[in-house]
């Protein structure tokens, strides 16, 4: 802790001699914001940008089991406030109270709702009541469109109903219906999606049908599916897979990055925005929002495929998205250095650009020269001590073990950790010397089992382990690459 107060004494005052600028200009005026999820990268982030660009930021979130969340620390927020936690028992309305309260005593103008997918709806929920009881305004969908949008199953229904491509989806509430389609004469490979959130399953990704029958019928038999738990059967896509991130405000999109996406995504490079994968991704993004109407405000991002057919024109590769999440995507650490037009960005929410100094246009802000992001902790586990058990049980050879050595090292002098900033290195040390000593310490003590932790979001997660080999019928999500010089991107207007 005293080397990280040596970073902030050496290294943290240009952050506050350019925040010092911006305040001291006669026509800024700094905001109030709250900002929860401050104990996630995308929450942090976000905090940090707010500060840069001169404005007050409150940060808010729960900390399971007691444990305090790393963001709480983080010079960028001028306080921090616990919530409870929603319970299906007690609902949400202690949650609601408490950012109702925060918000009132802090004299919020803005909530930036980063939450996380298990408290998506509830965070629907508490932006109706806000903004009916309060001036504050939020970035948060209400709760009819967050619900559609979080829904696997509700969201390919509504992106169809607005006459945009979705790949072929079946909702299946039994064990037979999931037969029925899985043996049909098109004979063709499925991946089966929990629609609600189920961190059980949540990693598995097995090709149906498997290679035998029996092997199929085992592994149905041993998904909870029901009216009550209901499941969707998503035609199998040989392609690669992107996620986006984007802010919209009144029905326009004002923020928009794309990159590479992965089932477990702890590296983040953000593809060019000149990118016909880029460009196509974003018109999808506002034709989505402009079909929809209703002058949506909330984030959004899409994860899509890229699925490679042939036509008369010969290859094309269409956008298929199968899923979205309305909620914040940690893809926004690739926004760092960019507090002044992110910012301005959010506080177009206001409607008050004289008030606040700032000229807002309809160019929609995206990184510029973006840097590649990992998190140190996943990757000294993923790439180096792990790998070093196998090397010592002679599971792996000495040249592999190097090889990830580089790789980390790589990551080390020329990547961007995505919670570390050299002008606020506490939330980093934080993170890895209490918060997950912290959660490792409760999980042993309440005998809580776990298979992996997201250290991007701060979540330790129970997964499906699926005995079978999965080489035998392996997701190739990642197989194709997008040769744009030679494939042509559909149109928007084939939509």
């Amino acid at each position: 802790m005293t080397m990280c107060y040596a970073f902030t004494l050496c290294f943290g005052d240009d952050a506050r001699r350019k925040r010092q600028r911006i305040r001291a200009s006669p026509s800024f005026a700094p905001q109030n914001i709250l900002v929860t999820g401050v104990g996630m990268s995308k929450g942090l982030a976000l905090a940090r940008l707010f500060y840069e660009a001169g404005h007050d930021v409150i940060g808010a979130d729960f900390e399971p089991n007691g444990v305090p969340v790393n963001g709480r620390y983080s010079r960028s927020l001028k306080k921090f406030y616990r919530l409870p936690k929603p319970t299906a028992e007690d609902g949400a309305a202690d949650y609601i109270n408490g950012l109702l309260r925060t918000v009132k005593r802090e004299r919020v103008d803005i909530w930036v709702s980063c939450s996380g997918v298990a408290s998506a709806v509830e965070d629907g929920q508490a932006k109706e009541v806000i903004e009916r009881r309060s001036h504050c305004r939020a970035i948060q969908f209400d709760v009819p469109t967050t619900r559609t949008l979080h829904e696997k199953d509700t969201f390919i229904q509504e992106t169809e109903r607005l006459g945009l491509p979705v790949p072929e989806t079946h909702n299946v509430t039994s064990r037979d219906a999931v037969h029925k389609v899985l043996h049909s004469p098109k004979r063709r490979s499925y991946i089966m999606k929990s629609v609600g959130v189920d961190d059980a399953v949540r990693g598995d990704m097995t090709l149906l049908p498997r290679r035998t029958l029996s092997e199929t019928y085992n592994h149905v038999s041993r998904l909870s599916i029901s009216r009550d738990k209901p499941w969707v059967l998503q035609r199998f896509i040989e392609g690669k897979e992107y996620c986006t991130h984007s802010l919209v405000v009144d029905g326009v999109v004002k923020i928009f990055v794309a990159c590479p996406s992965a089932e477990l995504l702890m590296h983040y490079e953000a593809l060019p925005a000149i990118s016909a994968l880029s460009r196509a991704m974003l018109a999808f993004t506002k034709e989505f929002v402009v079909r929809r109407g209703n002058g949506m405000t909330g984030h959004l991002s899409f994860d899509f495929l890229v699925d490679e057919t042939a036509s008369e024109k010969g290859a094309e590769l269409v956008l298929q998205p199968i899923e979205c999440n309305p909620r914040a995507h940690s893809a926004v650490v690739l926004f760092s250095g960019m507090g002044q037009e992110v910012s301005k960005a959010y506080l177009s929410v206001l409607k008050d650009d004289m008030a606040n100094g700032h000229d807002y246009d309809e160019q929609i802000v995206m990184p510029r020269q973006p840097l590649k992001y990992y998190w140190s902790g996943h990757d000294l586990v993923e790439l180096v001590l792990l790998p070093f058990l196998q090397l010592l049980m002679g599971r792996m050879h000495l040249a592999v073990w190097l090889r990830g050595c580089s790789e980390f090292a790589a990551h080390l002098l020329f990547w961007r950790d995505g919670t570390f900033e050299v002008w606020d290195p506490l939330p980093w040390w934080m993170l890895y010397h209490v918060y997950w000593p912290g959660q490792f310490l409760a999980s042993i003590l309440q005998r809580q089992k776990w298979s992996r932790v997201n250290t991007r979001d701060d979540e330790v997660q129970t997964y499906f382990l699926h005995s079978a080999t999965r080489d035998e019928n392996p997701p190739a999500s990642n197989r194709i690459e997008a040769r744009e010089s030679k494939l042509r991107i559909q149109s928007p207007r084939a939509w």
